[in-house]
């Protein structure tokens, strides 16, 4: 590593690999590369919901900007944000303190984009730096490992400007930048890809739980088209007229009238029950001690989606353990408010896995399919209980496994229950697939990486291995 430059901050520790770099490569500080680095305004900015976005360190955790769950801001608060410098493409959001620090992305094209607290806007020189390339290395397990454990004068883990400014960036010659950010944004696209079809086949199942099991829309349809048909004088949709957008034979299955209950009016013949009535919460599953199995910490757990990023084997303790079909919900605060809902569905056949014991594990008793859980878990209904169920001092406040009797379902009748598992598991199948193919995709980046980064190896021969995936 030539230059005292990159030496005045804290030592890089590189592999082997980094000792006998290809000719023209070489090592810069980050400021060196850029036009500048820009802090964030130092105030926490008023939301509303439309209008530019604000980025925050959360929307950024997978080195990809996501609008779809980003906050927004004023017109007018979007140009007080960028009074001093606008985000456009080219630049990059960096992530400086907090539970996601030190991850880079890029501006999205043609979005309008304005920094949160504890963000900072890197400006990369073009004729010097590929941005693509840089937002790579920022990413890359080099840099994380070089920037672990910066603090700061605080217990919070952070980069200062000045620490910011003096990360070490390997510089190649621009064009094996472009090739070498080609190839890995290549395979970052289809990992993203996966992702939204993954979120995209939840969304329609969720979607149909919604319809059929808290808005009761193929009731209310067959209820209205009753009157109407009464009023005049035709045979009712009970005598087997269907729904519009439902095919008959599934329209003859619900009924075309409501009935009262605890919860207020439900279709006619279904029931509202106690949660552990149609549920197991908390099943007993054996996994013995000092037994190696897979293991899923609560950082992992995801709040989007229903697949883990990252599940490791790890020697049983203490915690709670899932099968295939459960579904997992985070108790505490703040995972519970976050979201962290989890679908098991990354095991073998019969194979036990653990993670945090502040986990509660749901499984539906049947003829409720084993998804009816996630769908009900990831519900508005479901998370405002639990969250307004939560007991214990400030900051570790938690939901009692208990007080989920309080909870009603509506539970349907068998064939009803049993269709709607017949419909969405396909969806879930799907979702399973794609995660599997983004997982090997992003195994074939993380070993692709650091050897390309590093001249290790050559950018023809990583094409070939990443073709080979297509």
């Amino acid at each position: 590593m030539a230059g005292d430059s990159v030496a005045e901050n804290k030592p890089l520790h590189l592999p082997s690999r980094f000792a006998d770099l290809p000719a023209r490569w070489g090592w810069q500080r980050l400021d060196e590369t850029c036009e500048g680095v820009f802090d964030c305004p130092h105030s926490t900015p008023r939301l509303v919901d439309a209008g530019p976005f604000v980025v925050r360190s959360q929307d950024i955790i997978t080195g990809v900007f996501r609008t779809e769950q980003a906050a927004r801001v004023s017109e007018e608060t979007y140009k007080e944000r960028t009074s001093r410098v606008v985000p456009t493409r080219g630049d990059l959001l960096y992530s400086r303190e907090g539970t996601y620090f030190g991850i880079a992305a890029e501006v999205p094209e043609q979005t309008r984009v304005c920094l949160g607290q504890r963000m900072v806007l890197i400006r990369p020189k073009s004729d010097l730096v590929d941005f693509r390339f840089l937002c790579r290395w920022l990413n890359s397990p080099i840099m994380a490992s070089h920037i672990h454990g910066y603090r700061d004068g605080t217990v919070a883990e952070r980069l200062n400007l000045p620490t910011i400014r003096a990360l070490p960036v390997l510089v190649p010659p621009l064009p094996e930048q472009r090739a070498i950010a080609h190839i890995l944004g290549t395979l970052d696209d289809k990992i993203e890809l996966n992702r939204r079809m993954k979120e995209t086949l939840e969304a329609m199942a969720r979607a149909l739980f919604k319809s059929w099991f808290v808005d009761f829309d193929p009731v209310r349809a067959k209820h209205a088209l009753s009157k109407v048909e009464g009023a005049e004088g035709r045979p009712s949709t009970s005598s087997g007229q269907a729904i519009p957008g439902l095919p008959k034979p599934l329209a003859d299955l619900f009924p075309d009238s409501f009935e009262d209950s605890e919860l207020g009016e439900i279709p006619t013949g279904w029931r509202a029950a106690p949660l552990p009535d149609v549920f197991d919460v908390n099943p007993t599953r054996a996994l013995r001690r000092g037994v190696e199995a897979p293991y899923l910490d609560m950082a992992n757990m995801p709040t989007r989606g229903h697949s883990p990023d990252d599940v490791i084997d790890r020697t049983f303790g203490s915690g709670m353990r899932f099968m295939n079909g459960d579904t997992l919900v985070a108790r505490i605060t703040p995972c519970l408010e976050n979201g962290k809902t989890a679908f098991v569905d990354f095991l073998k056949t019969g194979e036990v896995g653990w993670g945090s014991t502040e986990y509660i594990v749901l499984r539906p008793k049947p003829p409720l399919p084993e998804e009816f859980a996630y769908c009900l878990a990831r519900s508005a209904e479901f998370r405002d209980f639990a969250i307004q169920s939560m007991t214990g001092s400030s900051g570790r406040q938690r939901v009692p496994a208990e007080s989920l009797s309080h909870f009603r379902v509506v539970a349907a009748p068998r064939p009803i229950a049993e269709l709607f598992g017949r419909l969405i598991k396909p969806h879930f199948g799907r979702a399973r697939a794609a995660t599997e193919e983004g997982r090997t995709l992003a195994a074939l980046r993380d070993t692709l990486l650091p050897k390309l980064i590093s001249g290790e190896l050559r950018v023809k021969d990583a094409e070939k291995m990443a073709e080979a995936t297509a």
